[in-house]
């Protein structure tokens, strides 16, 4: 494949004060791209009330393809994903977490997919962390059953598919990737590529491995019994992080 200025890959990154991420995951972005020239990095901010969108526009006078775009738009990851993606000019997405560091080559491993006829798809991930139990975590995300999928992953998927479906489900604060993901799952062959994303693990360490991860059971086991994206949200609320923006 040619480098040239055919932009062939949009990836969205959501965000709400991150001014802690955002400029390692862009230098990122584009550091582990082969085809600098082929992508298109759209940033939806939800609010921030830190640096985060400052750093972003910096970061946007410095980088000389102008390939990068700062969007604001209402809080909510399916609502900033959903907003990031319709301004795309490329037709694939790839979604992507501000917290979260593709792999090498990231941009050419998605490409190549449609060429193997793969309309959506993900990386295996680990996390930043050396605890058994994430380290676990990380390796069962080489299997293709979907209740191994999650956003922290990052997702790839054509724009027409991803459009023709619906694109994320907006009536859902969190679980939207798990929604997403099973109407993919019901749409396409799904494709988790070898190579890995890695994800922070700053949730854990912040609210105690143990504790977040039983409510992360519960929230799946309760979306997998059909709870209503009022439920779902309302537990989140309760039991993980009262008062917390919509898109963390």
């Amino acid at each position: 494949m040619n480098q040239s200025n055919t932009l062939e890959l949009c990836v969205v990154v959501p965000t709400l004060n991150e001014a802690n991420n955002i400029l390692r995951t862009l230098d990122a972005l584009f550091q582990r791209a082969v085809y600098h020239k082929r992508i298109e990095v759209i940033i939806v901010d939800g609010g921030s009330t830190d640096q985060t969108q400052n750093l972003v526009q910096l970061w946007q006078k410095k980088n000389t393809l102008n390939n990068v775009t700062l969007l604001q738009g209402p809080a909510g990851r399916a609502r900033q994903m959903n907003l990031g993606a319709s301004h795309a000019r490329a037709k694939l997405l790839y979604f992507i977490h501000a917290d979260t560091l593709p792999p090498q080559n990231y941009d050419e491993l998605i490409l190549n997919q449609k060429d193997q006829d793969c309309q959506a798809g993900c990386f295996r991930m680990d996390f930043d962390s050396a605890h058994w139990w994430l380290k676990m975590a990380g390796w069962g995300t080489r299997f293709h059953w979907k209740f191994c999928r999650g956003g922290d992953q990052s997702l790839f998927v054509r724009k027409a598919l991803f459009d023709r479906i619906g694109g994320y489900s907006e009536d859902y604060i969190i679980c939207e990737d798990l929604n997403l993901i099973d109407r993919l799952y019901a749409e396409t062959r799904f494709c988790v590529l070898p190579q890995k994303v890695i994800s922070s693990a700053r949730k854990y360490k912040s609210r105690g491995l143990w504790q977040l991860q039983w409510h992360f059971w519960v929230i799946q086991y309760n979306y997998r019994r059909g709870h209503s994206p009022e439920q779902l949200w309302a537990y989140y609320q309760r039991n993980v992080w009262p008062n917390t923006p919509k898109n963390e």
